[in-house]
């Protein structure tokens, strides 16, 4: 089954003296691509969720968020005093040698400096991470799921743009015997035109044969027909197909553009175009895929 490279999960975990957040959400990208945004105490752990991360999502432009909630917030923040010293002295001399008055708002002028207000951060325990770890996995759980939706979404338009394309291959058949009767004609009008009375028919009739041959399309009908069969079958199976899709979807394009070189009829053109409308959509669609 297909899985869309957009996806979204969120978790929430309530911990005895704090909340703990998880949030996973990507686009599509060419690579894996994590940026990941975690609280100072758990940086020690920043490779191991990156793996885990990796592990589970494969390919995607991903933003990772870990958030962690105190209920006492309050009770973590602490004025850095020697800072503050340190800080007013500086200004105090500064004012002395310019001459001038130290402004009325100095400490508020301070506590805006850095380091003069800091958070008393706790070392992550074993238990704690185990429990953040439950967290992750179960935003990532409701990711997947996320990710199989949009996947059966993106299922559903490609057998849509599919059975499109393969329509308008079988109503290539109907100008089949048309075209080719409308070439010769054409070519032996041409020959009458030139008054060219002694020409040799035989020979007229080989290079005829041989002309129409070059401009037979049931071999690029054939092939066309096999990659639409192939990408069907490719949706059916397991994750991570993008690329391969991608690789069909080029072939597919390939045939398509030959039938338009050789079709030499104006309803043929039709068609054409409007299969490389549909294929052009498929390959806007199958960047999501993963």
């Amino acid at each position: 089954m297909l899985q869309s490279m957009t996806g979204f999960g969120k978790a929430v975990r309530e911990l005895p003296n704090k909340r703990v957040s998880v949030e996973v959400k990507s686009l599509n990208s060419k690579q894996l691509d994590i940026n990941a945004r975690i609280p100072g105490a758990y940086r020690e752990k920043d490779m191991e969720m990156r793996a885990i991360l990796s592990q589970a999502i494969g390919r995607g432009k991903v933003d990772f968020y870990l958030l962690v909630e105190h209920p006492d917030a309050a009770g973590l923040l602490q004025l850095n005093r020697s800072a503050i010293r340190s800080y007013h002295a500086q200004i105090c001399e500064t004012a002395k040698n310019l001459q001038i008055d130290v402004p009325s708002d100095w400490f508020s002028i301070l506590l805006r400096l850095p380091e003069t207000v800091k958070t008393e951060m706790s070392e992550l325990d074993e238990e704690e991470w185990r429990l953040v770890q439950q967290t992750l996995s179960e935003a990532l759980d409701a990711f997947q799921r996320f990710r199989m939706q949009e996947g059966r979404m993106l299922e559903s338009v490609f057998v849509q743009k599919i059975a499109k394309i393969q329509q308008l291959l079988a109503e290539i058949d109907n100008y089949e015997s048309e075209r080719i009767e409308s070439i010769r004609l054409r070519i032996a009008d041409s020959f009458k035109k030139w008054e060219m009375p002694n020409y040799d028919e035989n020979r007229f009739e080989q290079e005829l044969i041989f002309y129409i041959e070059k401009l037979d399309v049931n071999e690029e009908k054939s092939r066309l027909q096999n990659h639409l069969n192939y990408f069907l079958e490719t949706i059916e199976k397991e994750t991570g197909q993008g690329r391969k899709l991608g690789f069909i979807a080029q072939e597919m394009g390939r045939e398509i553009n030959t039938l338009g070189s050789k079709a030499n009829h104006q309803e043929m053109q039709k068609i054409v175009v409007q299969m490389k409308d549909e294929l052009e959509q498929i390959k806007e669609q199958i960047l999501n895929v993963l």
